[in-house]
């Protein structure tokens, strides 16, 4: 194997990339500003915000699988410089978007009677209830964000979603102090408070989006002259063909992941805790995965565009061998700093807290070791997946993750975590063997899918 044919293609990937990585960073800071301003009430009105926050991530998560079936498209349309193509189907996924974020809102806001099913406090439930309406409605931008974004990552313009980002971070620091704590003519509305300045950043995200890429050269050209009457039965059909099965694989992982930690709360608080932090660890470093996931959907879909099947394989490679990489690479640093990263979430000075802290950095410390170990399993998934994405093979893939995940993955959790002296870690032992399953069988799909491409194609 010669490595140089696949290294000299990390540059571009990671130009394409780190714009991504940013962006997708900055979506996880809207969440930590919330926990941090909201901690500073109180434990009830942080769970509120947890407990609203978890019915609100399965209504993004859909919405944000669905928005990847635009990229691949317009990628290709690109690669076959077919400017009527980039068009239509950038106002198609716009549209489709913007009916899927208000069905996700009206959902979200039906759906949160389940918490009276969850046993949980009475006192959480009632601060929950009006952050999950308001929080609900910014599934309306945060789709419509989605498009444009992935309209943009299709024609390589990956920079322009970073900025809006950060400017909807600003937006969202500024709007969470003045109107959780109360300041000069703002009213301290609490929780409240902090489910408006998600719907303010979140409205000014695709604000931002919108005057960026209508003011850019490239792109101004295709926000001109939109009608109804241009609505195919044809491209909608197309677009969810391969938006659904996207949206249900970003489902099937995210819904293993909460399912994780609805069963860490069964084993007690500490678990729990030592669950949230090795999460949010291991989902900051997974943010790099994501990206190189989002630059092999667009360089595939160029190459499938151009019908260069042969330099397809050569640039779907370099990306999996990057995320490889750096995935071991993180996994060194949880292997290494396994007793100390758990330090950086907890109160070491609170003298009540002595106990507890020891034995939350017990468990996260033997769940970062795993953690570790399904850093590579994950990286490889998602960026396989995102490769998958850029053929347009989305319906095997679907069927893939849900059999990794929820026939493979949830049972281990469940018997290791509940029958089983492994607890926590248990839990995480299951994740890792439905990664690793999904790592697998996603590979061996794309060799095959490509290995024949690449036959079709040398017999023409």
């Amino acid at each position: 194997m010669n490595f140089s044919q696949y290294t000299k293609e990390f540059s571009y990937n990671i130009k394409l990339a780190y714009p991504v990585i940013l962006g997708m960073l900055g979506h996880t800071l809207i969440g930590i500003v919330d926990n941090y301003m909201v901690g500073n009430l109180g434990s009830t009105e942080l769970a509120a915000v947890s407990l609203g926050n978890s019915f609100i991530f399965l209504g993004l998560s859909i919405g944000i699988g669905f928005s990847t079936a635009i990229t691949p498209l317009i990628a290709e349309a690109d690669a076959e410089k077919s400017d009527k193509k980039i068009r239509t189907t950038f106002h198609h996924g716009l549209l489709l978007c913007t009916i899927l974020g208000v069905s996700l809102f009206i959902l979200t806001v039906l759906s949160k009677q389940l918490m009276y099913f969850m046993d949980q406090p009475p006192a959480v439930v009632a601060l929950a209830g009006p952050y999950i309406d308001w929080v609900a409605f910014s599934l309306i931008p945060v789709v419509m964000y989605q498009g444009y974004k992935q309209f943009a990552d299709g024609l390589s313009l990956t920079k322009y979603s970073m900025y809006s980002i950060i400017l909807a971070n600003v937006v969202h620091v500024f709007f969470n102090y003045v109107l959780i704590y109360g300041f000069w003519i703002f009213p301290k509305l609490g929780v409240i408070g902090a489910a408006l300045g998600t719907v303010i950043s979140r409205i000014m995200m695709v604000v931002f989006m919108h005057y960026l890429m209508k003011h850019n050269a490239v792109m101004k050209q295709y926000f001109k002259n939109f009608t109804f009457k241009e609505i195919k039965k044809s491209i909608v059909k197309k677009i969810i063909g391969l938006g659904f099965p996207s949206a249900m694989q970003m489902l099937f992982e995210v819904t293993l992941f909460t399912a994780a930690i609805w069963l860490s709360g069964t084993l007690g608080k500490n678990s729990q805790a030592a669950n949230q932090i090795a999460l949010i660890l291991a989902s900051s470093t997974f943010m790099v995965a994501m990206g190189l996931s989002v630059t092999a959907m667009i360089r595939v879909s160029h190459s499938k565009g151009v019908s260069d099947f042969k330099n397809l394989i050569i640039v779907a490679r370099s990306i999996f061998l990057l995320a490889i990489i750096t995935e071991a690479f993180f996994a060194f640093i949880f292997v290494v700093f396994h007793n100390y990263l758990p330090h950086l979430f907890l109160n070491m000075n609170d003298p009540a807290q002595v106990l507890d802290n020891k034995e939350i950095i017990f468990i996260t410390s033997k769940l970062l070791l795993i953690a570790a170990i399904f850093q590579i399993s994950d990286g490889i998934q998602v960026v396989v997946l995102g490769a998958l994405r850029g053929l347009q093979d989305v319906k095997i893939p679907m069927y893939i993750t849900f059999v990794a995940y929820w026939v493979i993955g949830f049972p281990i959790s469940f018997y290791l975590g509940k029958y089983t002296d492994l607890k926590a870690a248990g839990i995480w032992i299951g994740l890792l063997a439905g990664l690793t399953a999904a790592a697998l069988f996603l590979y061996i799909r794309f060799a095959r899918l490509t290995k024949k491409l690449v036959l079709e194609n040398s017999e023409k």
